[in-house]
């Protein structure tokens, strides 16, 4: 009988070695040193034009190596991105979960179809619709009504 091998997970701290580079990339070229860096290659390669008579070899350095420093930034620039949108929605989260009155299905909105969304996001535009109307008349804003229950008194009224 022959036995499976586990499968074979990587550690924590192997897995973390890329965010640890992507968040000192991202920090290191996002800084004004980056920047300025940048600058002085670009004016290094516009002086030495002359020098090599502008030839095509000498567009194509700078054009390879814009390319593929574009080309890796994208990566670092999603990871970065990817990173922040889910310590913000966590984030956001724990102020739902602890909030007294919070419909705790919108804490996990992100996962529901086009349909769901609008439908949601039509309920709260009724919402804010009656709270305008309020304010028009004099009255207050403030509260956490319930959401289905506002809008059918707005499209009634």
């Amino acid at each position: 009988m022959r036995r499976s091998k586990p499968r074979r997970t990587k550690p924590r701290n192997q897995r973390g070695r890329f965010q640890c580079f992507a968040r000192g990339a991202a920090r290191a070229t996002g800084g004004s040193r980056a920047f300025a860096f940048a600058i002085l290659a670009i004016l290094i390669w516009g002086i030495t034009g002359p020098i090599f008579h502008f030839s095509d070899t000498w567009q194509l350095v700078i054009n390879t190596a814009t390319t593929i420093i574009t080309f890796l930034m994208v990566f670092l620039i999603q990871n970065t991105q990817n990173r922040d949108s889910e310590a913000m929605q966590i984030k956001l989260d724990e102020l739902l979960r602890a909030s007294h009155g919070c419909h705790n299905a919108v804490m996990d909105i992100e996962n529901l179809s086009e349909e769901e969304l609008d439908r949601i996001k039509q309920d709260y535009a009724l919402l804010a619709q009656k709270a305008i109307n309020d304010l028009r008349k004099g009255k207050a804003d403030v509260g956490a009504p319930d959401v289905k229950a506002k809008a059918k008194s707005t499209t009634s009224a």
